[in-house]
């Protein structure tokens, strides 16, 4: 029996009907789900679901809501149950669109870490037009990291990268101020000598942040405070140039007649910096698979999430990992709880 991926019907800004719709969506690929949501959800949206099981849950964790403390409080909330439903081998995956810190939370709190992992991180992939794109790790869970923290980082998402996007052996970089391995502050020198020895990564040394969306590199690693900010900006400039570029387009009767003519080319452009092709980021190192989604994520975007937790239960993506983490060994990992 194939156990249903377990989606947070209420999590989103733009829930709980475009999440539903992409949870038809999904099923209608043949994917196997449950929406996580209180027993009256299907009169909260106009949308069709008599036929999608659901998981009850009487609580909503809010976007603006402190993570841990929503978690502690909202037992019945849809992040927690669609955490247990993983848990307790109910459900193969969970994805949420809602609060990014409690869905973090839920996942490690109800799920665990998968043992010998000091700390999980979300790891968000990249955009490289023409190329698959580059997995960046830490992408906020983490503000200050720990040496030894990044090493693992470098193993999930080398692991992650592969079964995701097929790419053999991926190239491993760490996120400095320049490539010569003396640059960066303590944190990076001493994690660029960890990362040199450390057995299953193919490490390619320091990378800058102009590198992250080329061909270049495969993986990504930094703290999540830098990766964070990373992404955003990134996010940022790539919404400024599009609307910049579309602005240009519209700005007079002839450039819109050659427009038109380019735009056909440049659809697959935009579809590979749409960040719902992706379907969100994924929490490395919690013992299950868990989808982040965008706060703002279409349906579109869930079923494209739906479809990446499933391909990751079907690659065997948390065992790989449990495995791989179990062949390194690491100071932190000797004291216990990475402290």
């Amino acid at each position: 029996m194939v156990l249903p991926v377990a989606v947070d019907a209420l999590g989103g800004d733009k829930a709980p009907d475009e999440i539903l719709q992409g949870v038809l969506d999904a099923v209608a690929a043949g994917i196997p789900c449950a929406v996580v949501g209180p027993e009256n959800l299907a009169s909260l949206t106009s949308i069709d679901i008599s036929a999608l099981q659901l998981i009850p849950a009487s609580e909503v964790i809010a976007m603006d809501e402190d993570p841990a403390g929503g978690v502690r409080r909202k037992k019945d909330s849809t992040l927690v149950r669609a955490a247990e439903a993983v848990r307790d081998g109910k459900a193969s995956a969970m994805i949420s669109a809602g609060n990014t810190g409690a869905t973090m939370a839920s996942a490690l709190l109800r799920m665990g870490r998968v043992k010998g992992v000091n700390r999980p991180a979300i790891a968000t992939p990249i955009p490289v037009p023409g190329h698959t794109p580059t997995v960046l790790l830490d992408a906020g869970a983490n503000a200050e990291v720990q040496p030894d923290w990044l090493v693992q980082f470098g193993v999930m998402g080398s692991i992650y990268a592969a079964r995701r996007f097929g790419i053999n052996n991926p190239r491993v970089g760490l996120l400095s101020i320049g490539e010569e391995p003396g640059k960066g502050d303590t944190l990076r020198k001493e994690a660029y000598e960890l990362l040199s020895v450390a057995p299953g990564i193919n490490f390619i040394g320091n990378v800058e942040g102009r590198d992250i969306m080329t061909p270049d590199v495969d993986v990504v690693v930094t703290d999540g405070f830098t990766g964070n900010v990373v992404l955003k900006t990134l996010e940022g400039s790539l919404k400024t140039v599009v609307k910049a570029l579309f602005a240009a387009f519209g700005s007079s009767p002839d450039l819109k007649v050659h427009a038109d003519a380019l735009l056909p080319s440049l659809l697959p452009l935009y579809e590979s910096l749409d960040p719902d092709t992706y379907g969100g980021a994924i929490l490395l190192g919690v013992d299950g698979v868990c989808i982040i989604s965008h706060g703002s994520s279409s349906s579109r975007a869930m079923l494209n999430g739906i479809k990446v937790a499933r391909e990751m239960v079907d690659s065997g993506m948390v065992e790989a990992i449990r495995s791989a983490i179990g062949l390194i060994s690491t100071p932190s990992e000797a004291l216990g709880d990475g402290h």
